[in-house]
């Protein structure tokens, strides 16, 4: 696989100019990566941009879309399976996000679901996003699952790098990382690849995804 060397500028500009190729209708953009390759600093790069081009954006984060504590950790506090299987409630990201968010969609999400610090109900209000608007959703190990969306992009480490860079702490979720790099190949599969081991100087797959 060829990585072609770029700034994290660039990055935000490819993932932009992607989007925008697709004017015409909601885009909902799947932005994907480990904590440490920080999925939400370019949806929120990517977002400044389209609104300086005049397109309607969303921000939502899959981790405002956690199961209740009583469900993430019926396996215990550190399962790495239970982080990749359990810990995401799927069927509400669709419900009340992606599925409304697609081209027959009524165009109303709520952005936010499950406050999981507190582990209890955000209480979001339900918000509108116009035909031609974009949807930016971060969060980890979201690819793979069949979600429904019109662009992905993911951030990826090496297994050297991920564990170098995710706290200690976490480190009991690195075989839920290591799972998901054999499982669904996101540096292969996803319509941007982006390798970060060193986030000054990203590097970008230069082929289409296979």
């Amino acid at each position: 696989m060829h990585l072609r060397p770029v700034s994290p500028d660039v990055v935000a500009d490819e993932l932009t100019a992607i989007v925008e190729r697709r004017a015409a209708t909601r885009t909902r953009v799947i932005i994907d990566g480990a904590p440490p390759t920080a999925p939400a600093e370019l949806a929120d790069a990517v977002a400044t941009r389209l609104r300086v081009l005049g397109r309607p954006v969303l921000r939502v984060s899959a981790g405002d879309f956690l199961r209740p504590a009583s469900l993430r950790f019926e396996r215990g506090k550190q399962d790495p399976d239970a982080r990749y299987d359990l810990w995401l409630d799927e069927g509400a990201l669709r419900r009340e996000v992606l599925v409304p968010l697609g081209a027959d969609g009524a165009g109303r999400a709520l952005p936010a679901l499950w406050d999981a610090e507190v582990d209890r109900a955000t209480r979001a209000a339900y918000v509108d996003l116009p035909v031609g608007g974009v949807l930016l959703l971060d969060g980890e190990l979201l690819l793979g699952r069949g979600l429904p969306h019109e662009v992905s992009a993911h951030l990826w480490l090496s297994p050297a790098a991920l564990t170098r860079r995710l706290p200690a702490e976490e480190h009991w979720a690195l075989p839920a990382f290591t799972r998901y790099d054999t499982e669904v190949r996101p540096l292969h599969t996803a319509d941007l690849a982006i390798r970060v081991d060193d986030p000054r100087h990203p590097a970008m797959r230069a082929e289409p995804p296979s």
